[in-house]
């Protein structure tokens, strides 16, 4: 295995244990008032999520270091791991790994406290420091686009689990009450998601003939993931959430596997972003 593949491997697992743990201080931020026996669950599931994103990010310098090199003999070269450590992957890292730091820490002390939501917002902050945006000249309009799309990401997948454990733990008026105020929000802020992504890629990609390149071939793979999760995210909120609201018994066991399927589709959709940021540029 080359050093670009396990990369990606190491990159597309720190982004989801990432944003899972952001998501988490998110769902508990606006949801936990309203739990019940799920909460205490959810919190783990956070403080696990930020621990495990921990080593990853590390791993990540270790393998930029064995990138520059072509070889893994590259992640014990001080003058690669420092040139790493410098570079604006490395400082997003760094602000990622005190951003992880807040979370789980914050976490561990009960109901999200301001020291845990700052730790979401330096992983959102993170973001912006490294790759094309951070270097383009359009920085001041691609930075917020950015900003509001991974915010809206981490909400979004960081809710799933939690989710999950409340449709499995909770009374069904509890959760059908929390994946109602769930699913309103979702409905507002998750159109959003293309919204940004699409007009950051006008601005990135040079013309219609980047579609036609990986670059863009695997943005077109993103938009159909994202597709196939709006298609289950609308049968959620007009059929299983009501169903379960009503007291039908099989909308529990339905909503379970649809919160899954949505689950595997994210992961699936930013192993693909890992691939497309460690590989392709969207200029030639």
């Amino acid at each position: 295995m080359s050093p670009d593949l396990l990369s990606v491997i190491v990159r597309a697992g720190a982004c989801v244990a990432l944003l899972q743990a952001a998501g988490v201080v998110l769902f508990l931020w606006l949801f936990d008032a309203g739990l019940g026996s799920s909460s205490a669950g959810v919190r783990r599931l956070g403080v696990n999520s930020a621990l495990a994103a921990l080593p990853l990010l590390a791993a990540q310098v270790l393998l930029d270091a064995a990138r520059m090199t072509g070889d893994f003999a590259g992640m014990l070269d001080g003058a690669m791991l420092r040139l790493a450590l410098a570079s604006g992957s490395g400082v997003a890292r760094a602000v990622q790994l005190t951003g992880l730091a807040l979370v789980a820490s914050g976490l561990r002390r009960g109901r999200p406290p301001r020291a845990a939501l700052a730790g979401v917002a330096a992983v959102i902050i993170a973001f912006l420091l490294s790759g094309h945006t951070a270097v383009h000249g359009l920085r001041w309009l691609l930075a917020p686009l950015l900003a509001l799309h991974v915010a809206i990401v981490a909400f979004w997948f960081g809710a799933l689990a939690p989710l999950f454990m409340v449709i499995a733990r909770e009374p069904a008026r509890v959760a059908s009450e929390v994946l109602q105020r769930y699913s309103r929000l979702a409905g507002i802020l998750v159109p959003l998601i293309p919204a940004a992504g699409l007009s950051m890629a006008f601005v990135l990609l040079p013309d219609l003939s980047a579609l036609r390149r990986p670059y863009g071939l695997l943005l077109g793979l993103k938009l159909l993931g994202f597709a196939m999760l709006m298609v289950l995210a609308v049968l959620n909120r007009w059929r299983w959430v009501p169903a379960l609201a009503a007291g039908v018994v099989p909308a529990r066991a339905a909503l379970r596997r649809s919160l899954t399927g949505e689950y595997l589709l994210i992961v699936a959709v930013l192993a693909t972003t890992a691939a497309l940021t460690t590989f392709y540029s969207p200029t030639p």
